[in-house]
């Protein structure tokens, strides 16, 4: 473990220098098992395709059995039903006391259940992929709405005035820059774009969603028929589930430490109770940009604290300018390592930062775990009170300094880790990249393995 003595600088223990000798990575398995390690495979993608699946098989259901694209007309009706059923399922799988929810009910698992059982509800935080599928879905049938009601209009059916076609053409516009600014490679290179489109484009489709159903009920029934409608009650729960958040938005006092010019400690005490594993979003201007992390509530104490490197503008301003207030939306939400509830014993894997989240559950000591940090100079990047707390969570930690040793190699030291400690589960927290590796240089070993997916 990391050399603790004050008048020396952090340095790789004999420990840990055997420990990185100690085991050969095994072979990977099969050609099957490194498939369904990859990144088209995964859990995320799976649900993504089955939704979309479950949509295709509706839809060959109503050109083939039910009718609904006649030649005297499409059931304009039904298609929209789709269109708000599939709108639902994708923002209210977002909804933070839906994901409280889902990782709760995953999470109760006993751990005598059967190891395949509780790996595969380990990847609960997938359900991203739902939102995807949904939305996908959900545009798709508003193209098949819109091409509907152009060609109705075009015939001059009854039921499609003007108004109608000009919100229908207005939402197709703002629905397909929606998808467009989603896509994975868009996102990443334009994530700034991706969250305001998502934000304020997001906002004014439900809108023009709830424009385009009052146009629709009321030619159909007048204004009564808004009180018995399913897509009126619909809106109702997604429009509520998109503001609840906002409305426990409040600009709060926070206390920045800031042991190194990579890294602040803040700490928070405005009445909420963060559990371990949770994660709060933090804006300095809640309109335009927010960021979510780890919260790490402290023993004896209100309150919790957030670790924040320096990642980007964002992050690189909070810790030059150190304000005194930041502004905090909704609720702490669940998170990945939440999962380790579903095993007897985990191994935690992480570089730098990411100490910020495995820390709450190090210190709360609810399973059995032993950790892995390799970061640059852990007590001149993060501070002597931090690594303490740390080690006296975890005594027998192996802390890596890369700024001494350089940049291990993680997937073997995640093996040996697991080896060593007799663990059921690895769970990484890092950068994308060293994420990946890390998780699927296991599965592929057929090692339950779990890490954030970057679905936002």
């Amino acid at each position: 473990m990391l050399d603790t003595r004050p008048d020396t600088a952090p340095v790789v223990s004999e420990a840990a220098s055997a420990v990185a000798s100690d085991l050969a990575l095994p072979p990977e398995g099969g050609r099957l098992r490194r498939a369904a390690s990859g990144p088209g495979l995964t859990h995320y993608n799976r649900l993504v395709a089955a939704v979309v699946a479950a949509n295709l098989v509706v839809a060959w259901f109503a050109v083939f059995r039910w009718g609904w694209f006649a030649s005297d007309g499409v059931a304009l009706a039904s298609v929209s039903a789709m269109v708000v059923a599939n709108l639902t399922a994708g923002v209210l799988i977002r909804q933070q006391y839906v994901i409280n929810a889902l990782f709760r009910i995953a999470t109760a698992a006993p751990t005598t259940w059967p190891l395949p059982i509780r790996r595969l509800l380990g990847k609960v935080y997938h359900f991203g992929g739902i939102h995807v599928g949904a939305t996908v879905a959900a545009t798709a049938w508003y193209l098949v709405w819109g091409g509907a009601v152009l060609w109705h209009a075009g015939r001059g059916l009854p039921g499609v005035g003007a108004s109608l076609v000009v919100v229908t053409l207005a939402l197709v516009v703002l629905l397909l820059g929606i998808v467009w600014t989603s896509l994975p490679s868009r996102r990443a290179t334009h994530h700034d774009t991706f969250e305001r489109m998502h934000r304020f484009g997001g906002w004014a489709a439900l809108a023009l969603f709830w424009l385009q159903t009052a146009i629709v009920v009321a030619a159909e029934g007048g204004a009564a028929a808004l009180l018995t409608s399913p897509t009126v009650w619909a809106l109702t729960l997604v429009t509520g589930s998109v503001a609840l958040p906002w409305l426990r938005l409040r600009k709060v006092p926070v206390e920045l430490v800031r042991p190194s010019d990579h890294v602040v400690i803040a700490r928070f005490d405005h009445g909420v109770d963060a559990f371990p594993g949770s994660s709060s979003t933090l804006s300095r201007s809640p309109l335009m940009e927010w960021h979510a992390f780890a919260n790490a509530p402290s023993p004896g104490r209100s309150g919790f604290r957030i670790t924040i490197s320096r990642a980007g503008d964002w992050t690189g301003e909070l810790i030059d300018e150190l304000p005194t207030h930041l502004w905090v939306k909704g609720i702490p939400t669940a998170g990945v390592a939440n999962i380790e509830k579903l095993f007897t014993r985990v191994v935690y894997i992480t570089t730098g930062s990411g100490i910020g989240i495995c820390l709450p559950h190090l210190l709360a000591k609810e399973v059995p775990s032993t950790l892995v940090w390799a970061t640059r100079s852990p007590r001149d990047t993060y501070g002597d009170a931090l690594v303490d707390e740390v080690l006296a969570a975890q005594p027998d930690a192996l802390i890596w300094d890369t700024s001494a040793a350089g940049k291990p190699d993680m997937v073997q030291l995640a093996y040996q880790a697991y080896r060593a400690f007799d663990a059921e589960a690895v769970i990484c927290i890092s950068n994308k990249k060293l994420t990946w590796q890390v998780v699927s240089g296991m599965e592929r070993r057929g090692i339950p393995a779990y890490g954030a997916i970057w679905d936002s």
